[in-house]
């Protein structure tokens, strides 16, 4: 006996039960009983009376057939995907969908016979024969539909409907076909041009997936008539210059210059290669909706820049829509080795419904050419599908074969249909190949030999539907083949005017209008920091919302002492670590300027030193003092992130990247947890304003600081920071006053510039007596890039100890404790770009006496490689630091305290 053919016997109880319910209330059952039941009197049919023609008698066995009918039914909505023919070149493998008549008690003697289960589908009472042919229409033919395991009801059944109703009747008009062939046609031709005309040359073609033009044409289009006005790309190199030429309408000329190896005019930094560039554009749709597009440059590191897209739109929703996520629309478009084996996808996947990083939903569009690089997907994957992860926020999923343009049109309408309609991401899973190797001088043949005999003599996407169409006699051979050479003929004339040197002129990625009002940095604007001091009145508003809280919060007592404290520090005139922090924020919101703070449990700080946002001890509800400081002012958004640092590091440099007046920070809860986010450092942080010329402001705060707690939570390593740093091209700084951090925030958006921020943060000095700042250093100060010594005998110092960070604080106490007049402790606060002149001006005071570098990371990270680069090995007598270590630091407290005595005591030596 079939072991599964208890599918078809359903409990006549429960479908009594059902049609009572459907009686009493017909929007208390699912769409599809409603269907079903509205077909025709159930309880006559029950009784074998009124049944449809040629419908056999409602006897028991008929009944259970009906059950057995709808159970197939179901079944290709659930496993349909896995019998549809969405591979143009492979034969796919037997994935036991169970789908076949027998499965569930029918034989082809039903086929003729009247069912209402055909209601179910919105056929009516037809035969199974009828049901069965729908069923392989809409379920195994050139799409996959994945979308039963959603388990929001007015979602699935918008999709049911959407999918049963319109795959059925889906026709494109003939302009629509003429324009989904023009689309095929210029992705076909421009690969064939680039590939004749600078053979050999890398350009990561699209060749076997040219009908990504078509969908991402008819998901942009769809976007802009419902009403999205930005939309923001993020791609990794393979059909990027064809997105550019095609989608994003950059110039021929311009794609053809970087072939050619010139060297655009007016480029800032050392530029990037021509497949990782970003570009903006408008676009009009065929009804005449305009939209924006924005392409984010990106490294090779595949799906790196999806957080950045996500944090971009954030941001431009925030700034300039009000938080109306239907105007702004992230678009992914993914490799099928890289969304299923980088784990940035499952980190940005798992963000789409989290209230501090939700965007209203993704369409991701998978390029699925079958192989990554060299591998195949059966060594890629363990996942049937390459999308899986979309499963996991309940995510549709559309497998399509890339060789029906049509259908590959159909589902990206209705994922930005459904992701505009629901504000959730959509994932539309392209199945193609890849015609060529990784790059156009690979030999693909070394390692899938049989795959690449298949597609060696396989006609490409705009063939295939060409002779689709002129065999139904849809268009005429004559059209398509002048289009084909019109197209031709002005690729020509454009690359023409390239190699006569009529270039056009270099236009970089345009952001936001308020980026062209700033300016990139000179040499100069780091010679003295700017005035960033507040007033005496801003300092007090911001003081009564920090020590105020709402009538009916009830703090838990923790809490009012921290509030108490605060109210102390305020009164006092002497402001501690976190509420010099908080100050700076206040007054930048006071001043029009969003501030935005994530990070792993940012709200109270890793330390509970920050208490930002408050829970009442009864309700759970939160309170963001910031965010009441007068009425009128910009808000405060303070997030705790997921447990993630690359994703989320990505997600707020985008968000910085798309509004410069917003002062944007990510906290690590220990730095070391940045090693999980080098990847965005690399390629992003440190290096974007030179590859890309973008200019962003993020601020990275990384606990560091030597404190005994194990190599894991010492060690921010800065000397990968200091590393990467060159060309001015951040500000990395280790910080030891209230007052340092409070203007190094402000300066972030004072400057008319902007840089990102590395700050090795403090941890146990949050707390120390002496880390207080005087209110005149909030009024009249500004950045000390360097600071001297105020304890030392200028007349006595024979020596000079020049430090950075906390380890200032154990000098400080050893220099007091003995007396010892004859020891200056100079501050290096700001690392890079290298105060040179503040330090030269500093120990120019101390004549004839020497020069020891004092860190408490061993010699072989911190800062003294990069110290000895930008300032010399002349100036300094000698270094003192723990011994060259493999480990950031010892596991033992005890060793520890040992470790850092000794250390104390031979710079005091």
């Amino acid at each position: 006996m079939d072991p599964f053919s208890y599918v078809a016997n359903a409990d006549t109880q429960v479908i009594a039960d059902l049609y009572e319910a459907y009686k009493q209330d017909p929007n208390s059952v699912d769409s599809s009983w409603r269907d079903f039941f509205k077909g025709f009197d159930f309880s006559q049919t029950w009784l074998g009376e009124g049944a449809p023609a040629g419908a056999v008698s409602a006897d028991s066995s008929h009944v259970q057939k009906e059950m057995a009918v709808i159970s197939l039914i179901k079944a290709f909505r659930s496993r349909g995907h896995l019998l549809s023919k969405t591979n143009p070149v492979r034969e796919r493998k037997d994935r036991k969908p169970r789908l076949d008549l027998a499965d569930y008690s029918l034989s082809d003697a039903d086929l003729d016979t009247v069912f209402q289960a055909g209601s179910f589908m919105g056929l009516g009472a037809v035969t199974l024969r009828t049901i069965q042919a729908a069923l392989h229409k809409i379920y195994a033919g050139s799409v996959g539909f994945e979308y039963s395991y959603i388990r929001d009801v007015q979602q699935k059944e918008w999709l049911r409907n959407k999918i049963e109703k319109e795959a059925l009747s889906f026709k494109p008009t003939f302009e629509e076909k003429k324009h989904i062939l023009q689309k095929m046609n210029e992705a076909v031709v421009f690969e064939n041009f680039l590939g004749t005309k600078y053979l050999g040359q890398k350009r990561f073609g699209l060749e076997g997936g040219e009908s990504t033009i078509a969908g991402l044409d008819a998901i942009i289009n769809v976007a802009a008539d419902s009403g999205v006005k930005e939309a923001m790309i993020g791609m990794a190199h393979r059909g990027r210059l064809n997105v550019l030429a095609n989608i994003m309408h950059k110039s021929y000329e311009a794609i053809f210059d970087g072939f050619e190896g010139n060297v655009p005019n007016e480029i800032h930094g050392d530029g990037d290669v021509k497949y990782h560039l970003g570009y903006s554009s408008k676009h009009i749709s065929p009804k005449g909706s305009e939209i924006s597009l924005k392409l984010a440059p990106n490294p090779s590191h595949l799906e790196a820049v999806n957080p950045l897209v996500e944090g971009f739109c954030r941001a431009s929703a925030d700034a300039h829509y009000a938080g109306d996520y239907d105007k702004v629309l992230p678009i992914l478009i993914h490799g099928d080795a890289a969304v299923a084996g980088q784990g940035i996808v499952y980190e940005v996947t798992q963000m789409a419904k989290l209230k501090g990083y939700g965007t209203g939903g993704t369409i991701h569009f998978v390029i699925n050419n079958q192989v990554g690089f060299t591998t195949d997907f059966e060594d890629a994957r363990s996942a049937i599908y390459c999308t899986d992860v979309a499963k996991i926020i309940d995510a549709p999923v559309f497998h399509v074969n890339g060789d029906d343009p049509e259908a590959v049109v159909f589902v990206s309408r209705m994922a930005a249909e459904y992701r505009q309609e629901f504000n959730r991401d959509v994932f539309v899973d392209m199945v193609c190949y890849r015609r060529n190797g990784h790059n156009e001088s690979d030999e693909p043949r070394f390692t899938q030999p049989t795959l690449y005999a298949n597609i060696t003599n396989h006609p490409n996407p705009r063939e295939v539907y060409t002779q689709q169409l002129i065999k139904n006699g849809e268009i005429e051979a004559k059209l398509a083949e002048e289009m084909d050479s019109a197209f031709k003929a002005e690729l020509q004339a454009r690359l023409d005017m390239v190699k006569q040197k009529v270039s056009p002129p270099y236009v970089p990625l345009k952001l936001d209008n308020r980026w062209s009002a700033l300016r990139f940095s000179n040499e100069t604007d780091f010679d003295s920091s700017p005035k960033t001091a507040i007033s005496k009145e801003v300092i007090d508003s911001v003081a009564k919302a920090l020590t105020s809280l709402p009538k009916g919060f009830t703090a838990l007592k923790q809490i009012e002492k921290v509030i108490a404290d605060r109210k102390g520090y305020f009164e006092k005139g002497q402001l501690n670590w976190a509420t010099a922090e908080l100050l700076a924020y206040g007054s930048l919101l006071l001043e029009g300027k969003p501030v935005r703070l994530s990070g792993q449990d940012v709200q109270r700080g890793t330390f509970s030193h920050r208490h930002v946002v408050l829970h009442d001890a009864n309700t759970n509800e939160n309170y963001n003092s910031l965010n009441h400081i007068k009425e009128g002012q910009e808000q405060a958004q303070i997030y705790n992130s997921l447990l993630s640092e690359y994703g989320v590091l990505g997600f707020e440099f985008g968000y910085a990247l798309a509004n410069p007046d917003a002062l944007v920070i990510w906290e690590a809860q220990f730095g070391d947890f940045a090693n999980g986010a080098q990847t965005m450092i690399d390629q992003f942080v440190s290096s974007h304003e030179s590859k890309w010329g973008t200019q962003n402001g993020l601020v990275m705060l990384l606990p560091h600081g030597y404190e005994g707690q194990g190599p894991e939570h010492s060690n921010a390593r800065p000397e990968r920071f200091l590393q990467l740093a060159a060309e001015n091209n951040m500000i990395v700084a280790n910080l030891t006053t209230p007052a340092n951090i409070f203007h190094a925030l402000r300066r972030q958006l004072t400057w008319d510039f902007r840089k990102p921020l590395v700050v090795m943060s403090p941890k146990s000095i949050f707390r120390h007596p002496k880390v207080v700042s005087p209110i005149e250093e909030f009024t009249k100060g500004k950045f000390q890039e360097v600071i001297g010594d105020s304890y030392a005998d200028k007349a006595k110092v024979k020596k000079v100890l020049l430090c950075s960070g906390k380890v200032y604080f154990d000098l400080l106490d050893r220099q007091e404790k003995d007396k010892r007049k004859d020891v200056a402790i100079v501050r290096l606060e700001q690392l890079h770009p290298f105060p040179t002149k503040q330090v030269d001006a500093e120990l120019a005071k101390y004549k004839g006496a020497d020069v020891f570098f004092v860190q408490e990371e061993p010699e072989n990270m911190g800062y003294w490689s990069y110290v000895i680069r930008e300032f010399g090995w002349s100036k300094f007598k000698g270094l003192v630091a723990r011994k060259k270590s493999a480990s950031p630091a010892t596991g033992f407290l005890k060793v520890h305290g040992v470790e850092q005595a000794n250390l104390i005591n031979k710079a005091f030596e």
